[in-house]
C-alpha cells in the first residue's frame, strides 16, 4: 500500500525551495542556491522576473482560459514573434516539450499518409530525449526510459547522433521514412554538440529524400545557445521546430512550427488541445520573447557560455579525470572519467545546483541567461572544486554565503 500521496517517480534531493530571485533560489530554512539548472533550462531569464510576473498578474486579471473553440487574439501575437523569429510560417501551441514533439510525431505520420504511404518512419538518434508521452519515449533513444512501458510504438529507425551517413543510408534504402527527428544538441543525452556541418547535411539528406527535417529544440530553443534557436548558428531552415522550457520562463507552453509542405498538413479536427495557447499562457510567452529580443540575451548567453567554460578550462581543463568541457552558449557539459552521480548532492551542499546526465558522467548547467559575471565566476570556482575531489582532495563541505 502507498504510504506517500505523491506517485514516486522522482528522486529529489532534500531541499524545498519557496522564493527566487534571478539566478538565485532560497530554500525553507533562508539558504540561497546559485541556480545553475534553471528548471532544466526552463528560467532562462531567472527566478521572478518583472516581466513575466507582471504579464502573469496583468493577464489573470482578465482572461485566463477560453478555449480554441474561440479566437485567440494574444496567440496569434505570440505566433507572429516566433514566425517571424524562426523564419516558420505558422505555429501549434501546446504545453509542453513532449505535447509540442507529439505535434511533430502526428504531422510527420499524416504527411506520410498524404505521400501514399502506409507505415510512415521517423529516423530518430541514439542518446536522444523527446519526451515521456509513449511516442515520444519510443522515439528517445535511452533504453532507461522506455523500460517497463513496452509495447512501444512503431515508425521509428533509430541512427548514431552527429553521422549524416547513417541518416543518408536509411534514407536511401527505406520508401517508409518521411521525416527525420533531432535535437541540434543532445542535453539529456550529455550536452553533445554534432559537428558544425552536421544540421546542413541533414538538411541535404532530407531535401534530396524529400524528407521533412524536424528540430527538437525544446532544450535549445528560446536564447540558450547563442542564437534564439540552435540551428540559427547555421544557414540552414527547418521543415519542423519544437520548442517548450523556456519559452514561459516556468509557465508551461509549448510550441510546434512549421514551414513549407508541413505547414499545411494539419487541418480542422486533426490536432488539438484544450489548455494550449491559453490566454495566460501566450502572455508570458510574449513577455519571454520580447525580453530575450530586446535585452540581447542571445548574445549574453554565447558570451556567458565562453566566460564560463573558459573559467573551467583554465581551473580544471587538464586535470585528468576530466575527459571534456564543452558549451554551445549556456549549455555546459563537464564529462570526467568516471562516474559522478554524487556531484549534484555535494554541490546542493555548496550551495550551487546543477545535475548530473550522460550516464552518470556528464556534468550539466543550464545557467538562466541574466546571471552575472559575478556569479558566473562563482560558479565555475565552486563547481571546479567539487570536481577536485576525484583528485583526491579534501572537499570543504561549508556551504557559500
Amino acid at each position: 500500500m502507498a504510504t506517500q500521496p505523491l506517485m514516486n517517480v522522482f528522486n529529489r534531493l532534500s531541499v524545498a525551495f519557496e522564493r527566487g530571485e534571478g539566478s538565485w533560489l532560497y530554500d525553507t530554512d533562508g539558504n540561497r542556491y546559485l541556480d545553475a539548472l534553471c528548471g532544466i533550462a526552463v528560467t532562462g531569464l531567472g527566478h521572478a522576473h518583472p516581466a513575466v510576473t507582471r504579464a502573469i498578474s496583468e493577464q489573470a486579471g482578465k482572461l485566463v482560459h477560453c478555449s480554441n473553440l474561440y479566437t485567440i487574439p494574444l496567440q496569434e501575437e505570440l505566433a507572429e514573434r516566433l514566425t517571424r523569429i524562426s523564419g516558420m510560417e505558422n505555429v501549434f501551441f501546446a504545453n509542453s516539450g513532449a505535447e509540442a514533439n507529439e505535434a511533430a510525431i502526428k504531422l510527420a505520420r499524416r504527411h506520410g499518409h498524404a505521400r501514399g504511404i502506409d507505415t510512415p518512419t521517423i529516423i530518430v538518434m541514439e542518446q536522444s530525449f523527446h519526451g515521456r508521452t509513449l511516442a515520444t519515449l519510443s522515439a528517445t533513444g535511452n533504453r532507461a526510459v522506455q523500460q517497463g512501458f513496452e509495447p512501444l510504438v512503431g515508425g521509428f529507425v533509430r541512427v548514431p547522433f552527429d553521422d549524416a551517413e547513417a541518416v543518408r543510408q536509411v534514407a536511401s534504402n527505406n520508401p517508409n521514412v518521411v521525416a527525420v527527428l533531432v535535437e541540434p544538441i543532445q542535453g539529456e543525452g550529455g550536452v553533445h554538440i554534432p559537428a558544425d556541418d552536421y544540421l546542413t547535411q541533414l538538411r541535404a539528406i532530407c531535401d534530396e529524400h524529400q524528407l521533412l527535417l524536424m528540430l527538437d529544440e525544446v532544450q535549445t530553443g528560446n536564447g540558450r545557445t547563442g542564437q534564439f534557436f540552435a540551428y540559427q548558428h547555421t544557414d540552414i531552415l527547418p521543415d519542423v521546430v519544437t520548442t517548450a522550457k523556456g519559452l514561459g520562463n516556468g509557465f508551461p507552453i509549448g510550441a510546434c512550427l512549421a514551414r513549407g509542405a508541413a505547414a499545411e498538413v494539419f487541418m480542422p479536427g486533426a490536432h488539438g488541445t484544450t489548455f494550449g495557447g491559453n490566454p495566460l499562457a501566450c502572455a508570458v510567452g510574449i513577455a519571454v520573447v520580447d525580453t530575450i529580443v530586446q535585452d540581447g540575451l542571445c548574445a549574453r548567453a554565447e558570451a556567458l557560455g565562453k566566460r564560463i567554460c573558459d573559467g573551467f578550462r583554465a581551473e580544471i581543463g587538464d586535470a585528468p579525470f576530466v575527459r571534456e568541457i564543452r558549451n554551445k552558449g549556456l549549455m555546459i557539459g563537464i564529462e570526467l572519467t568516471e562516474a559522478g552521480t554524487e556531484l549534484a548532492v555535494l554541490a546542493k551542499v555548496k550551495g550551487v545546483l546543477l545535475n548530473i546526465t550522460g550516464g552518470g558522467h556528464v556534468i550539466r548547467m543550464l545557467p538562466p541567461l541574466v546571471m552575472t559575471d559575478h556569479e558566473a565566476d562563482l560558479l565555475v570556482s565552486t563547481v571546479s572544486q567539487l570536481v577536485r575531489v576525484y583528485a583526491g582532495e579534501e572537499l570543504d563541505t561549508a556551504p557559500n554565503p
